[in-house]
């Protein structure tokens, strides 16, 4: 049962357009490097596409009708979106789910640091990484610095091309006979991905300090992190204090590039998981008024356990589909359980791509491929299944059924060889609620690494399947 490759079947007018929506998902995630960047944006994308926020519609007493769109977020890391169907909500919504978290490094609350005339940060890696990995590339820091009065201070440091960069440094090689004999695993210790962030030594201003006596020679007192302090203070107005209430996320520096001589892939960070994320939203705004209500929810967290209050194992989401069902005129609790039940949705969540270099690692039947468009994982976990969602044999009949009968490009996968490791998703989440769930995402080379590689027909098959299943 091989599956086509979706290059083959396009006309230039389709490869143009194929272009157009990769080019907007380069910016997507060139300019949304943390969830909050990339909520901001799904803010201005649906409020330029009709939507306003549920907060100002339930201030405003609106009665919502089939056709309305609404949004809301939370602690603006995690958002939800609401096309309103013409079936009530209690006869289920058709749901997208994506993560817009992805691995990186946190600074830590209290960072800054100085040694032997180097100034650096300490971090704390988040999520699922190679540490490795993350020495001795360019890095950035983005996020946010909230201050004791009320405001917060926006920070990216490292993405325009004046500014500097960031890096951890890595042992030569000369020196390295004994760190070459650790494992992949500590080769890099978690508490060695210290960022270097200054080096020049200015004089210490000490009013206690005597004055040279007459014919005496000043022996200066420098330091580095006088002068970080200072350009922190002069630029951002961030005093050493505020990294205690800050979100800083450090991550690769620079944009997200075509990749390949034929320009048919794209590099960048952050694939996993605003790739699906992107795509999701994109077919959300495609759809105007459907029978079923389309809902696209938009999380965090889903890299360290979906938990907290952004992540898919609060409440954020049942509350939100109560507050539409009350702006509807249709809420209960049973009601809203029933809309729950009923629910069906597609948790968007990268697969992983079949990598020549590594065949060992899949069983090349069940592997997803490049150009062979939508991924559909009808179970994740590990090892015997493990944390597993495992959807119905009925409800992927249904999905088939769904992409077949909308021309797309689809194929099916596990995640790699039974013994060889796995993942999950927020799918068995949502399934708690007895809804129907199935893992359907894009392929992606080098998951979890700084860089990772995606096709670009395979970006351009996912929204229209997404398209197609919230208008089903």
């Amino acid at each position: 049962m091989e599956r086509k490759n979706a290059w083959l079947s396009y006309d230039a007018a389709q490869k143009e357009k194929l272009n157009e929506l990769c080019e907007r998902y380069k910016t997507f995630i060139t300019r949304g490097k943390t969830e909050r960047e990339c909520v901001d944006q799904a803010v201005e994308a649906a409020e330029k596409a009709g939507y306003i926020s549920l907060e100002k519609a339930r201030k405003k007493g609106k009665k919502l009708k089939a056709g309305d769109k609404v949004y809301d977020t939370i602690m603006g890391k995690s958002m939800v979106l609401f096309t309103i169907g013409t079936a009530p909500i209690s006869e289920g919504m058709n749901i997208l789910g994506a993560h817009i978290d992805s691995p990186r490094l946190d600074l830590k609350q209290n960072p800054l640091y100085e040694d032997t005339d180097f100034v650096l940060l300490d971090t704390h890696y988040y999520g699922g990484i190679k540490k490795y990995q993350w020495v001795t590339i360019p890095l950035a820091i983005h996020g946010v610095v909230a201050k004791k009065d009320g405001s917060a201070v926006k920070v990216v440091i490292g993405e325009d091309p004046d500014d500097p960069v960031l890096c951890i440094t890595d042992l030569l090689i000369h020196l390295s006979a004994d760190q070459m004999k650790k494992s992949g695993a500590t080769v890099i210790e978690g508490e060695d991905l210290n960022l270097l962030i200054g080096s020049e030594v200015v004089e210490k201003k000490d009013e206690d300090e005597k004055k040279p006596k007459k014919g005496e020679k000043k022996d200066p007192k420098g330091n580095v992190k006088d002068n970080i302090l200072k350009i922190l203070k002069d630029k951002y107005d961030i005093e050493e204090e505020d990294f205690l209430s800050a979100e800083l996320e450090v991550v690769p520096a620079g944009p997200a590039r075509d990749l390949g001589l034929d320009r048919s892939m794209i590099l960048g960070y952050g694939h996993d998981d605003r790739i699906c994320a992107f795509t999701s939203l994109e077919a959300m705004l495609n759809v105007k008024k459907p029978e079923k209500t389309a809902v696209c929810l938009l999380v965090d967290k889903e890299e360290i356990g979906s938990v907290g209050a952004t992540g898919m194992h609060s409440r954020f989401f049942e509350n939100a589909v109560a507050e539409v069902m009350d702006l509807c005129g249709q809420y209960s609790e049973l009601e809203l359980r029933r809309a729950l039940r009923n629910a069906k949705m597609l948790s968007s969540d990268v697969s992983a791509a079949y990598d020549p270099n590594y065949a060992g690692v899949n069983e090349r039947k069940n592997t997803a491929y490049f150009g062979r468009g939508l991924v559909f994982n009808k179970y994740t976990g590990s090892r015997g299944k493990s944390g597993s969602n495992d959807c119905s044999a009925e409800y992927f009949a249904e999905v088939r059924r769904i992409m077949d009968d909308a021309g797309v490009f689809w194929q099916t996968a596990e995640l790699g060889r039974v013994d060889q490791g796995g993942g999950g998703t927020i799918a068995y989440i949502a399934g708690n609620y007895g809804m129907n769930v199935v893992d359907a995402g894009i392929a992606v080379l080098s998951m979890h690494a700084p860089c990772e590689a995606a096709s670009k027909a395979d970006i351009y098959e996912a929204v229209k399947g997404y398209e197609a299943f919230l208008k089903a």
